[in-house]
């Protein structure tokens, strides 16, 4: 799949599901789509595309946003880079074949390409001062796929000599040098990196003389150059997913073997049962951890113990990003909006399209633009949506 929009808009409307004129009226208590906390409102912003019908965001930083663009005649995708100041964006090429930017810190943009159609895939690093794309190469194997990035960071998983092994890897922008994290069983078991924040990645990783399939949740230290295993709650199994500071944030058994979201504490230890509305994409920033359980989306304060729904509580709520307080991501009833909401106050703010019916929203950097992608006007009477293309939403203040 080239263009990696993860909207399941595309999906209902190609089930019947999407009715024309439907919208985010549905929400009871939310507030209308371009204000947030009744003083700030969202100005929508189409970026275009490198030439082809659609193109996405998947992340921001300053002033510089990152996705991917079907290029001209839609024969291929390749990463861009837009600049907010001189609205111009940039096509980054490829490593062979297409190519999607999935991150970008400062001058620095990464991304993954395939190096042929239907061949391997390897992470890469663009230079926006240089404009040099650098293949950031494999620990042996075939394939390498990026997942995280933090200041001069890369994280991600890269397969072994043979394929038959994969290990999560740190990649150095600075020195230019990837690491292999290991696992926890030793070089022939396979580890996979989530994310990173300072010196410390997050990942999971099978473990020695257990069952195929059996993770445990790990933290490696790239100072020390040691994994440890953040252990379960009980169970058999782990995940670890996010980290900020010293919070990790994933899911575990439990000793009765039941699904929860757990957040554990490098500093002291301490493993807060987070419940079972924490099942998936369990994401932290601060205090704050939020995670879904297929429906709804909850945060919990860990200085506090207290949670809170996301939203009106109708629908399916998926939070893609949380930043300080602020969250951004899609509810789907079962039209698909992008939405932002706060997790100090509860404040729940859907976003415009540029023109169709649906949006979703990917990243918010900490100025609390907000870039994804959003649906331009249908071409014909029967559709809701024309194509998608790359967008932000820039908030002002009102009033």
């Amino acid at each position: 799949m080239r263009i990696r929009m993860h909207l399941r808009a595309w999906i209902l409307v190609g089930a019947g599901l999407l009715a024309a004129g439907a919208g985010p009226a549905y929400g009871a208590g939310a507030s209308s789509a371009g204000s947030v906390a009744g003083s700030v409102e969202y100005t929508v912003r189409d970026l275009g595309t490198l030439g082809g019908t659609r193109s996405e965001a998947t992340a921001i930083d300053g002033y510089t946003v990152v996705g991917s663009s079907q290029t001209s005649g839609d024969d291929t995708e390749h990463a861009f880079a837009y600049d907010l100041r001189r609205h111009v964006m940039t096509d980054l090429g490829t490593l062979g074949d297409a190519s999607r930017a999935t991150g970008v810190a400062g001058k620095y943009v990464v991304g993954e390409s395939d190096l042929s159609a239907g061949g391997p895939t390897h992470g890469f690093v663009y230079d926006l001062r240089t404009r040099r794309l650098v293949d950031i190469g494999t620990l042996g194997g075939g394939s390498t796929h990026v997942t995280g990035l933090h200041g001069d960071t890369v994280v991600g998983t890269s397969s072994l000599s043979g394929d038959a092994v994969t290990h999560a890897f740190a990649y150095s922008l600075r020195t230019r040098t990837m690491t292999d994290l290991g696992s926890l069983a030793g070089p022939s078991g396979d580890s996979t990196a989530a994310a990173v924040s300072g010196s410390v990645v997050v990942g999971s990783s099978s473990l020695p003389d257990t069952p195929a399939g059996t993770t445990h949740g790990f933290a490696y230290d790239l100072r020390t150059r040691t994994m440890t295993d953040l252990g379960t709650l009980g169970g058999s199994s782990s995940t670890a997913n996010d980290i900020s500071g010293p919070v990790v944030v994933g899911q575990s058994r439990t000793a009765g073997n039941g699904l929860t979201g757990y957040a554990y504490d490098l500093r002291t230890g301490v493993r807060t049962d987070l419940g079972s509305h924490f099942l998936i994409a369990q994401l932290v920033s601060g205090n704050t951890v939020v995670g879904g359980d297929s429906l709804l989306s909850t945060t919990y304060d860990l200085v506090t113990h207290t949670s809170a729904v996301v939203g009106s509580g109708r629908g399916v709520t998926e939070v893609k990003q949380i930043t300080g307080n602020v969250m951004v991501g899609d509810d789907f009833a079962p039209n698909s909006f992008a939405f932002v909401a706060r997790a100090d106050n509860g404040d729940f703010t859907y976003l415009a399209s540029l023109g169709g019916l649906n949006s979703a929203a990917t990243q918010v950097d900490r100025h609390g633009v907000v870039a994804g992608s959003a649906a331009l006007p249908p071409a014909d009477p029967v559709s809701v949506n024309g194509p998608f293309h790359a967008t932000v939403w820039v908030p002002h203040t009102v009033g």
